[in-house]
């Protein structure tokens, strides 16, 4: 089979490879639709999780079960059906503790082009396939279901982190397509107000539909002067980081109420440590909480999303802002993540209906 992959840091291109074998719980499938995200960006650019040799990059995707093992019993070749990013290992100690994305090890549950062969390819493989698979509900078209891979997810378990409660003021860093869906997540679990930051003309308008009602730019002074004005020096009860650097904790703490939270879901690719503001942190006893964790995969969880979808719900149709047609588009798409022109969320590429 062909699969678009990393050769090493900096360099990548279509390579040859065996087919993935099936084992007894797992399935073999094919892609419908694949979706590019910053991680592949941060893999593959800036060597963010090292040196990776011939992996096969990708792990946004919709696709069509091909084969299934003997032990697997409720799928079977020619479902449709949702791939979480995260595949854990359900079986595991991890998964027992209730930390199944950390599945033998530290973010192990990530293994779509992190330790494994990813979803841009023409066949792939996905472990415990009762476990992680999900059945595409019949109204969801292809190109929507490549956003419930991951940004649905990875935005809203920035929510769950953050622990929102009706009636809260959010603020929700970066609005990118993780933010956006911060933003749809907090307004669906009753955030009263919703502060965005972010720039970009298109993310700031799709935001507004998501609920978010003030803005705050980077190009006009520190975050944490702006929210604090618009919050009459208040300041907000949650935080959600969807973007920015290992800088942005600081402005984060500075921005938060005592007593408040903050969910960290952003993918920090560079840098060696994370400041925290000694004052503003109460001098360690401001029960300031900061969580930052890996979306939890699996079947459940995809369930669940795909209902709301289905339901209309939550629309994600404004986060696919490029659709592409077949795989030729794939390294178009990829750069066009990696070099984020300016009317860009998130580009998928497009493989059958």
């Amino acid at each position: 089979m062909k699969g678009y992959a990393m050769l090493k840091i900096g360099e990548s291109g279509w390579i040859e490879k065996e087919r993935p074998t099936c084992g007894p719980l797992d399935a073999i499938c094919k892609p419908l639709a694949v979706a590019i995200c910053t991680s592949d960006v941060h893999t593959l650019w800036e060597g963010a999780i090292g040196e990776r040799h011939n992996m096969i990059l990708g792990h946004e995707c919709c696709a069509e079960v091909v084969e299934v093992g003997e032990l697997v019993k409720d799928f079977k070749p020619g479902d449709r059906v949702l791939v979480p990013a995260i595949t854990p290992d359900w079986n595991s100690l991890e998964a027992q503790a209730g930390y199944a994305m950390h599945s033998g090890g530290m973010l192990a549950g990530w293994k779509f082009s992190n330790f494994k062969d990813g979803v841009f390819s023409e066949f792939f493989h996905v472990n415990d396939a009762d476990g992680n698979l999900a059945l595409l509900p019949p109204n969801i078209n292809s190109v929507d279901a490549c956003m419930l891979s991951d940004m649905v997810p990875t935005g809203f378990h920035g929510v769950e982190l953050a622990d929102v409660q009706f009636g809260d003021t959010v603020l929700v860093i970066g609005i990118g397509p993780v933010g956006l869906m911060a933003v749809a997540g907090s307004n669906l679990r009753g955030a009263s107000r919703i502060i965005a930051v972010g720039t970009r003309k298109n993310c700031v308008e799709v935001a507004k539909g998501y609920g978010a009602v003030d803005f705050v730019s980077y190009k006009n002074g520190t975050i944490e002067e702006q929210v604090l004005a618009l919050t009459d020096g208040q300041g907000v009860d949650k935080v959600v980081i969807a973007g920015g650097s290992v800088e942005t904790f600081e402005s984060a703490v500075k921005c938060l109420k005592p007593g408040g939270k903050i969910g960290n879901v952003n993918y920090l690719g560079s840098g060696t440590y994370i400041t925290i503001p000694r004052v503003e942190w109460g001098v360690g006893m401001g029960h300031k909480q900061i969580n930052g964790g890996l979306m939890p995969g699996g079947r459940l969880r995809m369930e669940k999303l795909g209902a709301l979808v289905a339901a209309g719900k939550l629309d994600v149709s404004p986060l696919a802002s490029h659709v592409f047609e077949g795989w030729d588009h794939l390294e178009e798409a990829l750069f066009m993540m990696r070099d984020k022109p300016a009317d860009l969320i998130k580009p998928v590429v497009k493989l059958a209906d």
